[in-house]
């Protein structure tokens, strides 16, 4: 997996409930993906949290490699109005 320092230090701190193989595997089978005006890309994946039975929505920012991860969230929007 490629990451961006920001990643590594950043958001893996602030979100330590985000398993970085999630992330891989967005990118390996998107729901949804586009790209940005800035050139990186967006892509949208479902991941189960341990110990919950419902899938959540995990948002993978990449740089414009497409591969190199820049940021991920869970997007609570998706589905509504997104790609």
């Amino acid at each position: 997996m490629k990451a961006t320092r920001y990643f590594d230090e950043q958001v893996l701190r602030k979100r330590p409930y985000i398993n970085p193989a999630w992330c891989v595997a967005v990118l390996a089978s998107p729901l949804a993906w586009e790209r940005q005006p800035d050139g990186r890309f967006r892509f949208w994946g479902e991941v189960r949290r341990p110990g919950e039975a419902f899938t959540r929505v995990l948002r993978v920012v990449t740089l414009e490699d497409g591969e190199t991860i820049h940021n991920a969230f869970f997007d609570r929007s998706f589905g509504r109005g997104s790609p």
